[in-house]
Order: C-alpha cells, then structure tokens, then sequence
C-alpha cells in the first residue's frame, strides 16, 4: 500500500457531505469525532474529508495547521482502515479540542479511532 492522499481519496461532493452528517455514525476518542457513513452502489472504497470548526480555532492558521496534522496522522495509518474493513465507506474527522495538540499525541488518537472503527465493523459483521 502506497502511504499517499491522492485527489481520489478525498471527500468533497456537498451531497455526500450532508448525507454523512444527516445519516452517520460517530465514534469519539478525544479531541478527534469521526463520522462515517458506509454506501451500498460507490465507484470508490473509502473517502475521507477532516475538518477544523472556526467555533473552536479562532485564526485561519492555527486550523490550517491543525487540519495538516490531522491528515498526516491519517495518511501514516491508514492501512489500518484498508487492510481491515470492506465496503464502500464515507468518513469525516472533525477537531473538537479548542487548543492545538502536538502531532505525536494526535497520531495516537488517530490509531486509536481507526482501531476502534474496525473493532465496531468487525462486531457488526
């Protein structure tokens, strides 16, 4: 598996935005929220959008930075959702935490929520 964020993986359609928020599901492992959605008839396995709200980070920067951070956590540690999960899935990451956290405790939390949303598919299946 290549550890690259290539333009097919992001999620950007509106429609399939507000489809996960009105739809999906969350898991939390603080300061990180992921909803998800899984889709039956998609032309792509999984497609992942992270967000920053400017309610918590005031400056552009700080959440530019943030967002950053959070995609690289992802791009490292991906293969967990790859290799482990089937089905066709849309998945959002969204900051909760009003300060900046370090990169070494956001990958943490990142394994974290990838691990524990291949623990709940497993369960499901």
């Amino acid at each position: 598996m290549r550890f690259t964020f290539g333009k097919e993986e992001k999620l950007k359609s509106r429609k399939l935005i507000e489809r996960l928020f009105v739809e999906g599901n969350s898991i939390k492992e603080f300061p990180l929220r992921m909803k998800y959605l899984k889709l039956e008839n998609a032309d792509f396995s999984i497609k992942v959008a992270f967000s920053v709200p400017k309610r918590n980070v005031k400056l552009a920067v700080d959440r530019n930075r943030i967002k950053r951070l959070i995609r690289e956590a992802y791009r490292l540690n991906k293969h967990l959702l790859f290799n482990n999960v089937d089905g066709n899935y849309v998945i959002m990451f969204i900051y909760t935490d009003k300060v900046e956290w370090n990169y070494e405790e956001l990958e943490k939390k990142m394994i974290g929520i990838l691990n524990k949303f291949v623990e709940h598919k497993k369960l499901e299946l």
